[in-house]
């Protein structure tokens, strides 16, 4: 199966257009009526349903934020009675109170449909074994995935996150062909696998979707390479619905995005301004289908930027690139700003290290300091102290390049930096902000 929805992924950009305007305009009006924080936020600027009429009319609406969502904690953005809520999700945060969530089985349905379109964008067919390593629970990326899968008709291994030994032997007895788990994940499957002696041409994967945080390029390859797969980037919010928002094709140039269901923009994160097609800035998203938890102009923090050429794979809808950063994830050091994904694309490119590593940012003396520390493979932990010196040296000077900061490297034992099973943690920010 090339598409799972021919109509609405090679549709037109002309019918797409009436499409989106029509469903916008019945989107605002229903958080107009239904949803107190919109319709408070829009009469603050003299705004009533009418005065959308257009896409271009977008922009006129107010931006919703994370805060926001907190603040209305837990269903204060609900837009139906909880009598329609038929589930109920809350993001993965750690800090604050969680964002809840809530689905209609309209919802749920469309839910489904997004994933399936992303699932088959990975070559998931009925005959495909997919494997979800997400977190099932209140995290949305397990049963998102799930229900996607299902949808399809694919046999569903709802493996969940963590027992790694376990997830690998289900993966050869069972016959996984698809993996479904964060990036960071997969490339510690993979180094387990190579350690039990486990070839990757013995396992039947054939692909995988793999989201939830930033990856590079560099990345994508080491897991293709030692998983021997298609590794598919895929794009999601539990705010906006969950996995499912975006996904590649086996083109890999660039995230297609659901958008009969979903408006994006790209904005200058700075003035919040629409920037034009090409431009790199803050994804927006504008929810125009969803009944549960409607919402306009949502701030992601994702960096992101848009592109509206055909692509290869006969889908017209816009392409988002590849997330590689956030704007609240970014690291100030010295008034230069620095991404984790930079530094992962040094370190992957130069090859001589595992790609696990940690930044410990501090302030010494008023000025801020950068470490990275950076695992050594189990061949380099014999090396002699020089050839070890010799490659912290090689990756302080590309950093020194790439980042424009001097940054202290420090290769550290294997399996010294912790593993994570869901997102990794790749930050820890001692200074006191």
């Amino acid at each position: 199966m090339l598409y799972w929805n021919r109509t609405c992924e090679c549709m037109p950009r002309d019918e797409m257009m009436k499409l989106q305007t029509e469903r916008l305009i019945a989107a605002v009006n229903r958080v107009y009526h239904n949803v107190p924080f919109y319709r408070e936020k829009m009469q603050a600027r003299g705004l009533e349903p009418g005065d959308i009429r257009t896409l271009d009319d977008l922009k006129k609406l107010p931006f919703s934020y994370k805060k926001d969502l907190r603040d209305t904690y837990p269903y204060g953005m609900f837009a139906v009675p909880l009598s329609e809520i038929v589930r109920i999700h809350a993001s993965s945060g750690t800090t604050g109170k969680q964002i809840v969530v809530g689905y209609t089985r309209k919802d749920l349905d469309t839910w489904s449909e997004v994933m399936a379109r992303t699932l088959v964008s990975a070559n998931v067919t009925r005959e495909s074994f997919v494997q979800i390593a997400y977190g099932y629970g209140l995290f949305t990326g397990g049963l998102g995935a799930h229900y996607g899968a299902e949808r399809i008709g694919a046999s569903v291994i709802p493996a969940s996150g963590g027992n790694t030994r376990r997830q690998i032997q289900i993966m050869a007895d069972f016959g996984t062909t698809t993996l479904a788990c964060t990036p960071s994940y997969a490339l510690y499957m993979a180094e387990e696998i190579e350690e039990a002696g486990i070839k990757k041409g013995d396992l039947k994967l054939k692909s995988g979707v793999f989201g939830a945080e930033p990856w590079s390029l560099e990345m994508r390859k080491q897991i293709e390479e030692r998983l021997g797969i298609m590794a598919i980037d895929i794009y999601g919010l539990s705010e906006i619905i969950g996995p499912g928002v975006a996904s590649e094709c086996s083109c890999q140039n660039g995230l297609h995005v659901q958008e009969d269901h979903f408006i994006p923009e790209i904005i200058d994160p700075e003035t919040e301004e629409v920037l034009p097609p090409g431009s790199k800035g803050e994804i927006v998203f504008t929810t125009i289908t969803k009944e549960g938890f409607p919402l306009i102009r949502y701030r992601t923090r994702d960096l992101s930027m848009l592109t509206y050429e055909a692509c290869d794979c006969g889908r017209t809808t816009v392409r988002m690139e590849k997330v590689t950063g956030r704007s609240d994830d970014m690291l100030i050091i010295r008034g230069v700003n620095v991404f984790p994904s930079q530094i992962e694309s040094v370190l992957l490119h130069i090859g001589e290290t595992t790609p696990n590593y940690q930044l410990i940012v501090d302030r010494v003396d008023n000025l801020d300091v950068l470490e990275v520390d950076v695992e050594m493979t189990p061949s380099m932990f014999s090396d002699e102290i020089k050839q070890i010196a010799d490659i912290e040296r090689k990756i302080r000077k590309e950093l020194d390049w790439v980042l424009g900061i001097n940054a202290k490297v420090k290769l550290v034992e294997p399996k010294s930096i912790a593993r994570s099973e869901g997102k990794a943690k790749r930050v820890i920010d001692r200074r006191k902000l």
